[in-house]
């Protein structure tokens, strides 16, 4: 059991699950787009649509979206921060549908050379998972560091990343791989003990099928 479980996470806000949780979710979104965007929607779903304002959820959101912490004092002012930093944002509260869980929200995310949809739930205890990407299901924590692959849906391909990253010393914890239709394009999330370096990364590049690696910094 981790500490966490019992004493919940150290975090400016009144809520671990609509506060801290939502700092991590904004991290986690902020981590897997590869930095901070120009634009951000945020489509809140069950609890989180109910009580974002009064929680502070959204204000802590764009926290994680800048990259801070959960403890970080600055997170009322997110929202002015933000602005300075040339982010544009807005919540859409979506009260009709019912979520699979009660703290989820969906982030679309816009850059200059990037665009990239992620869905997320907090689960307690500030605690989340992220459960999909671009419409592809995908698990991760946030606690790992992960490795994402974009890949045609070919035989061998997680053999040969498994090999790479066994050759470099990188253990995995867990594997996910997600497909929208057989021999189409696929999307691998791994999280793992150690990072992928940079020469790593360009070297799953270089294998057959692969389109894309990237690396995903850990959530604290």
């Amino acid at each position: 059991m981790n500490i966490l479980d019992v004493l919940g996470p150290v975090m400016i806000g009144p809520s671990s699950s609509h506060t801290a949780g939502a700092v991590r979710l904004g991290g986690m979104a902020r981590a897997v787009f590869g930095g901070l965007p120009e634009v951000a929607e945020m489509t809140l779903y069950g609890s989180f649509a109910q009580t974002y304002r009064g929680h502070g959820t959204d204000v802590a959101l764009i926290a994680g979206l800048l990259g801070w912490k959960t403890d970080d004092a600055r997170i009322p002012q997110a929202f002015q921060a933000a602005r300075e930093a040339g982010l544009v944002f807005r919540f859409l509260p979506e009260t009709d549908v019912v979520p699979l869980h009660p703290n989820t929200v969906r982030f679309h995310l816009q850059g200059e050379r990037r665009e990239i949809s992620l869905t997320g739930i907090s689960v307690g205890g500030g605690q989340i998972c992220l459960t999909e990407i671009d419409g592809f299901s995908v698990e991760a924590t946030g606690e790992f560091p992960c490795l994402l692959t974009v890949h045609e849906d070919k035989p061998g391909v997680v053999a040969l990343v498994s090999s790479v990253l066994s050759n470099v010393g990188v253990n995995i914890a867990q594997m996910r791989v997600s497909r929208r239709q057989k021999g189409g394009v696929a999307v691998m999330l791994v999280e793992t003990d150690q990072a992928v370096e940079a020469h790593t990364l360009a070297a799953l590049e270089k294998l057959p099928h692969i389109q894309q690696a990237r690396a995903i910094p850990p959530v604290i």
